[in-house]
């Protein structure tokens, strides 16, 4: 699976509160927590599912951002340019000959100066001399360009995009699926550590009542065997094996009582509380841990993968690479929008030249058609195939995965509910044999080994019992996690 949690890691691909664990949230000392309680402030404190819950958010936010493309897009451009000369079209001032209406040909001609010898017209440098001009001064068509000020307001509608916008909405629409996914394979995961450590806390507490016990029965002993010695019925060695078990057992007592310590410590972090915070448990001053948990053992596959949320966001991703298929066939297709804007500029030249704004109106369309790419679009749309199949290999061996990790989920199960059976059975044998062993040494048929033994094997057999107990819960949480029915919105 560990190759399952990468991918969904890098596709991505339920909102909690983000705030931070504030002081009315902390258990008061002496206060009494179950596991529910445990689970729930673990789901609102974590910082990973705080992260990820954002990260639902950014999805959404994309989806409406691609919903968006459907839509006109409404634009302003707008610029100003300093220009250091301004634009003349005459290099001089100009004299421009004028025709004259000749009632004979019933036309305009131009009248030229003639000689009055010949009557022919004056050429001067080989071109004839106009007899009438108009006088074109130069600053007529010299125009001052130094402040510019332009703009432009468009409206785009886009008509076909190769299906481009359908496809980015499909995805966005799953990215977002794939977030919240992500997101509540994550809330099981902490509730299964919140489970781990809370059972944890339980055992530990369990095991020191009974290391306790166990202290008070060597004690005892230890008492009985001195009173022995003192009237010579028992030996010195017998003394001393005794007190060696004793201070043997306290050493165990201290460890069990530091790892307790530790497990709270441990229990509280994963609940996103301090460290050091002191609450009782529900389940730890039980006289016994109530009896087993239902073990799941009847599932369908099918409706384990669709339930699964890690296979889900791989199946999600999926998707995903295949409308990127369409996105990238999107690049081959023509692209058709439609377009109107209005400009406007100052100066502008809409009735002469004129030092103020004014604008128009335009309409039109806008066709792209991709002709000749050297295969780079082609060679785009193989790629997003070619993800596409490895990503759809990458689900058919996390479901293989699933398979195996059911299946050896399911007999750990199983097999922890055997052993709790015959722990259980045990227990009633090792207090027979404890009780036995007392009353032989007190009878004076049995030697202090016996009784420390049977002792030994009382501790050894309720150990036993409270571990497989534990176990129980545990491969139960287990199993449920990995058929995918843990309840997260309950939790919440």
């Amino acid at each position: 699976m560990a190759k399952c949690r990468l991918l969904i890691a890098l596709l991505a691909p339920l909102a909690l509160g983000a705030a931070a664990v504030s002081p009315s949230d902390i258990p008061s000392e002496g206060s009494v927590m179950n596991l529910e309680q445990c689970r729930q402030l673990a789901l609102a404190n974590n910082k990973d599912l705080r992260r990820s819950a954002q990260q639902i958010k950014v999805a959404g936010y994309e989806k409406d951002q691609a919903f968006a493309a459907y839509l006109p897009s409404l634009d302003f451009a707008g610029g100003y340019m300093y220009n250091q000369k301004g634009i003349s079209v005459l290099e001089s001032d100009q004299l421009l000959p004028i025709k004259s209406f000749n009632p004979e040909t019933k036309g305009y001609e131009f009248d030229f100066v003639k000689n009055p010898i010949d009557g022919k017209p004056v050429m001067v440098d080989g071109k004839p001399i106009p007899s009438q001009v108009a006088y074109l001064p130069k600053e007529a068509l010299s125009y001052d360009l130094h402040n510019v000020f332009f703009g432009a307001v468009t409206l785009t509608q886009p008509i076909f995009m190769g299906g481009k916008i359908v496809a980015m909405n499909k995805i966005t629409g799953y990215a977002e699926q794939l977030a919240t996914a992500m997101h509540d394979n994550s809330a099981q995961d902490v509730i299964y550590a919140v489970d781990a450590a809370y059972w944890q806390v339980v055992s530990l507490k369990a095991k020191q009542k009974l290391a306790v016990s166990y202290v008070n029965l060597l004690d005892t002993l230890s008492h009985n065997v001195s009173l022995m010695v003192k009237e010579g019925v028992a030996t010195k060695r017998d003394q001393l094996t005794v007190d060696v078990k004793l201070n043997s057992a306290q050493i165990d007592l201290t460890k069990v009582d530091n790892g307790l310590v530790l497990s709270r410590m441990a229990l509280a972090q994963v609940c996103g509380l301090p460290v050091h915070t002191v609450f009782t448990l529900a389940d730890e001053d039980a006289e016994t841990i109530s009896t087993t948990a239902p073990v799941a053992k009847s599932y369908d596959m099918q409706q384990v993968y669709a339930s699964r949320d890690d296979l889900r966001a791989i199946e999600l991703g999926v998707k995903i690479y295949k409308e990127k298929e369409a996105v990238a066939r999107a690049s081959m297709m023509p692209n058709l929008a439609l377009v109107g804007a209005y400009s406007f500029s100052n100066p502008n030249m809409f009735d002469g030249f004129q030092k103020k704004f004014n604008g128009m109106f335009s309409v039109g369309a806008m066709l792209t058609i991709p002709i000749w790419h050297w295969g780079s679009n082609y060679n785009k749309l193989r790629a997003a195939k070619a993800q596409t199949v490895a990503a759809n290999l990458q689900l058919d061996n996390a479901r293989e995965m699933v398979d195996l990790q059911v299946n050896q989920a399911s007999f750990k199960a199983d097999e922890a509910f055997k052993t709790f059976s015959m722990t259980e059975s045990n227990l009633a044998k090792a207090d027979e044999n404890l009780r036995c062993a007392q009353l032989g040494f007190r009878d004076g048929v049995m030697t202090v080994d016996n009784v420390m033994e049977a002792q030994t094997a009382w501790l050894k057999a309720h150990s036993e019992n409270i571990d497989a107990r534990i176990d129980v819960y545990l491969c139960d949480v287990y199993l449920n996690k990995v058929l995918g029915r843990l309840d997260v919105q309950a939790a919440q």
